[in-house]
């Protein structure tokens, strides 16, 4: 009978502390509570189209500028500390932007490893109708693409749908993954609009900044309520 309880107790406790770690990859969880982690996956340009731009050199662009603008993201987090409603915090402080109390993670090496094997001839584009081409499906077709390996829990990846100089904006699918398995947890398309900067990449990085703008005013609220947290 010891026996009997003493193993009722082990599968009992293996199926509580498996409930715990399914619902730690939830997207209510991860709103809910700001102190849930997650890995910010980088940008991925796969999918990504430059449009009206007669000077862009792709092979550059694939080679040397897509990882250029994902290093830039993440080698500019200046500010330390959790977010405040106080301070107005750099839109690259992912933590800060996602409402996290404590710094995120990043890990750029599988969006960084995908990037540069594009296809340099499917770069370009003079068709302005490929600013708005891409659906939610085309979304996670390319999640399911990836291999996530060990990685677990939420990944947050932003999706390069185009880069349209007569628009002057990035289109960017801002995308929550669970990670161990290659699931959607949601994606949404945000614009976000540039003006002026010296090269490809500071160029376009500031219309991601104005992306992560979007998200921490006003997007992530709208999130939360969807996921119901």
């Amino acid at each position: 009978m010891k026996k009997q309880s003493t193993l009722r107790w082990a599968v009992f406790s293996i199926i509580f502390l498996f409930s715990a770690a399914t619902k730690a990859q939830t997207l209510k969880d991860f709103f809910s509570n700001e102190g849930t982690n997650a890995l910010y996956l980088g940008i991925d340009f796969t999918l990504n189209k430059v449009i009206d731009d007669a000077n862009a050199n792709t092979s550059d662009i694939r080679d040397r500028q897509y990882n250029a603008i994902n290093d830039l993201v993440v080698n500019d987090q200046r500010r330390s500390g959790p977010p405040s409603p106080f301070h107005r915090g750099n839109p690259f402080d992912l933590h800060w932007v996602f409402h996290r109390t404590n710094n995120m993670d990043h890990d750029l090496g599988l969006v960084n490893e995908r990037n540069v094997k594009s296809n340099a001839d499917d770069i370009k584009s003079t068709n302005t109708s490929d600013f708005h081409r891409l659906k939610e499906d085309d979304i996670a077709k390319l999640v399911r693409e990836y291999n996530f390996k060990d990685k677990k829990g939420i990944g947050i990846l932003l999706v390069s749908e185009a880069m349209g100089k007569s628009e002057k904006a990035i289109a960017i699918w801002v995308t929550f993954v669970d990670m161990s398995t290659r699931k959607v947890l949601l994606t949404d398309r945000v614009e976000g609009r540039v003006s002026m900067g010296f090269g490809f990449a500071n160029y376009w990085a500031a219309g991601i900044r104005n992306v992560l703008e979007q998200v921490e005013k006003k997007e992530y609220k709208d999130w939360k309520g969807k996921a119901g947290a």
